[in-house]
């Protein structure tokens, strides 16, 4: 029972799961995940650090109590100076000089700054020279935006001349397609839980348009090996075996996906929430939750709109509709054959099929089959004819 099972079955590729002949659900899904980040990004923002919205932070000695004490005491010398504003983040860092608490604010004048470090020098009972302020200016962060805005251009220019020399421009519209996707959920995600953006969580939005990109190149490159010479048989539609390469190549790419998560799940809840690195928070949160989601959009829309793609080019249109014609024929038995295999898609090609495509899925095996291949005749592909010579002997009598 065990060699029949769906793990031994995905390692094989035979699951068998029909993920190309739905992309109507995935569409329609990612096209609504879509529309709600947008609308996030529209209505609620994103919650932009100190680098990006400009401000204050302040930083005071672990030693003084805990991160709730510190926080407390910050915001008792900001009301007492009446800044109006209070702290917007508060976090444990590391050091050289030991951990510390990093607490930081809106924009406040120089004249405050000095005000309320030494009403926090006062109010915990230390030197002045122990607690550090900085103020960053919001015009850094615009900066590293229009930075990273350059990078993401350039690497999608230099993405879609790599896919149209190495496979073709289809493949290059659906990855990118499939990498923008990506971005766009990644960032819908941070906007709507509230995340906070740093520098650090642009760097790791670039960081996983490499981890995406392998991903889905990985599963072209089986497309493509399955797709070869494809309207020379009557096999498969090229959904079909778009479909085959999605199955064979699944399991690769989540033990890939899975094995990059491990090391940046510890990065995040060993090392950011368990050991209080809080530097390393921001850089293992974008990463782990872009991977995630950089599988299901490679294997759940990636591959299905490069198939549709193709369902528009003429050559292929003929072959699926030829595909499509044997098979009704085979269903009402006006001919006979051998070696059909793949599934009856409603949607394998963009046209409406005959009255007899309900009939279609009696003459296919199963989604995600194998190809049959012809038994080979002869002395030792198959049994020798009723009559004539044997290969070396005498005729028999």
């Amino acid at each position: 029972m065990a060699e029949n099972g769906l793990a031994s079955r995905l390692y094989n590729g035979e699951a068998g799961l029909n993920i190309v002949g739905r992309r109507k659900l995935w569409f329609g899904v990612a096209g609504v995940l879509v529309l709600i980040a947008i609308l996030s990004f529209s209505i609620r923002g994103f919650s932009l650090g100190i680098e990006f919205a400009g401000g204050n932070s302040f930083q005071v000695p672990a030693s003084v109590g805990t991160l709730d004490d510190a926080e407390r005491e910050v915001n008792s010398a900001l009301a007492a100076e009446n800044t109006g504003i209070e702290v917007a983040t508060a976090q444990k860092v590391g050091g050289p000089g030991g951990d510390s608490y990093e607490l930081r604010t809106g924009q406040l004048s120089a004249e405050q700054t000095a005000a309320v470090k030494a009403k926090i020098a006062q109010d915990l009972g230390i030197d002045e020279g122990q607690i550090s302020g900085n103020q960053v200016s919001e015009a850094w962060g615009s900066q590293v935006t229009e930075r990273a805005i350059l990078g993401l251009v350039i690497f999608i220019a230099l993405v879609m001349v790599y896919l149209i020399l190495r496979f073709e421009w289809r493949m290059a519209v659906a990855a990118v397609a499939s990498l923008i996707t990506n971005l766009i959920l990644t960032a819908g995600i941070y906007s709507l839980v509230g995340f906070e953006v740093t520098p650090s969580t642009i760097i790791g939005f670039l960081t996983i348009l490499g981890f995406a990109l392998y991903d889905v190149v990985v599963v072209f490159d089986k497309v493509q090996e399955n797709t070869r010479g494809i309207t020379a048989n009557n096999n498969q539609t090229y959904s079909e075996a778009s479909n085959l390469a999605v199955n064979q190549s699944l399991m690769r790419s989540l033990n890939t996906s899975v094995v990059a998560l491990l090391p940046v799940g510890g990065l995040l809840f060993i090392g950011a929430g368990l050991l209080g690195a809080g530097t390393l928070k921001d850089l293992g949160l974008v990463l782990f939750v872009g991977m995630a989601v950089a599988f299901l959009t490679s294997i759940l829309v990636a591959t299905p709109l490069l198939a549709l793609l193709k369902n528009y080019d003429p050559r292929i249109q003929a072959h699926n509709k030829r595909i499509l014609t044997r098979r009704g024929a085979l269903a009402r038995g006006e001919v006979t054959g051998k070696g059909v295999v793949g599934p009856a898609q409603a949607d394998a090609t963009d046209e409406p099929l005959d009255s007899d495509a309900a009939a279609l899925a009696g003459a296919a095996p199963k989604v995600g089959a194998r190809p049959a291949g012809k038994r080979p005749t002869g002395a030792r592909g198959g049994r020798p004819g009723a009559s004539g010579n044997r290969p070396g002997g005498a005729k028999r009598r």
